[in-house]
């Protein structure tokens, strides 16, 4: 008896599945209903063709398989790549250019950066150990904490 149906009307149960994944995927947005919806359109096809309900079960979970191990990685590639490049934070920070407003004593000191903020500093340990006085200008190179890790921009003599 229940084969009998499943042998009839498997069409209804693959429609209906394909509305219900289509819905659940509108909703979550990451593909995976997207490719299970595709693999029970493959059913409603192998049903069509005559196939056992039972083969469309196969050629139904082998087609979504397929599909979400090798067109969902690029689909969601594609779809993460035009993602927004400005910097924020502390990576629009690294690498910007500041002013010393108040002398370096034991390495320690502040400067203002480009973007108007007044930063408390340190020099860097990379670089040797000297005094920056004010006006003199710097390199952001690290943020540790609320603290700007510097090094001195080197002269250009003309």
């Amino acid at each position: 008896m229940i084969i009998d149906f499943l042998t009839d009307y498997a069409w209804i149960v693959w429609i209906g599945l394909i509305l219900i994944f289509v819905i659940v995927e509108v909703m979550s947005l990451e593909f995976t209903f997207l490719m299970l919806a595709m693999g029970s359109i493959g059913g409603l096809v192998a049903g069509l063709l005559g196939f056992d309900w039972w083969l469309q079960i196969v050629v139904a979970g082998l087609l979504a398989m397929l599909l979400l191990l090798l067109a969902k990685p690029p689909l969601l590639k594609a779809l993460h790549r035009g993602g927004d490049p400005a910097l924020t934070l502390v990576d629009a920070l690294l690498g910007s250019d500041g002013t010393v407003v108040e002398d370096f004593d034991a390495g320690q000191g502040h400067v203002k950066l480009s973007n108007g903020e007044t930063w408390t500093a340190k020099l860097s340990a990379a670089t040797e150990q000297r005094k920056l006085t004010t006006g003199e200008r710097v390199i952001v190179t690290a943020i540790d904490g609320a603290t700007a890790i510097v090094v001195p921009t080197e002269r250009n003599e003309q």
